[in-house]
């Protein structure tokens, strides 16, 4: 698809995305989006939400690699705590 349309930025800092690229992508009100930018571009990339099923199957694949690496509730807490006092450094 290569759509090029014009739009513009509200006063609010909100944009329109135009219909004809709303429709040819089937993006909807609510549709979230990650916005990336390199300095000098910015992209729209639509955030769909992950399927339940597969989120169940990461789980049950993570606790099965921590069991299998004998980690424990409190190693992880640990780890975590680790994390946030470095961050905070």
């Amino acid at each position: 698809m290569n759509t090029v349309d014009i739009t513009s930025l509200s006063s609010k800092g909100q944009i329109v995305i135009p219909r004809a690229i709303r429709n040819a992508l089937k993006i909807t009100t609510g549709d979230k989006f990650a916005v990336i930018s390199d300095g000098e571009n910015i992209l729209l990339r639509p955030v769909e939400k992950p399927d339940l099923e597969s989120f169940r199957k990461l789980i049950t694949a993570s606790r099965k690699y921590a069991r299998e690496a004998g980690l424990k509730k409190a190693d992880i807490n640990k780890a975590i705590k680790k994390v946030r006092r470095e961050n905070r450094s």
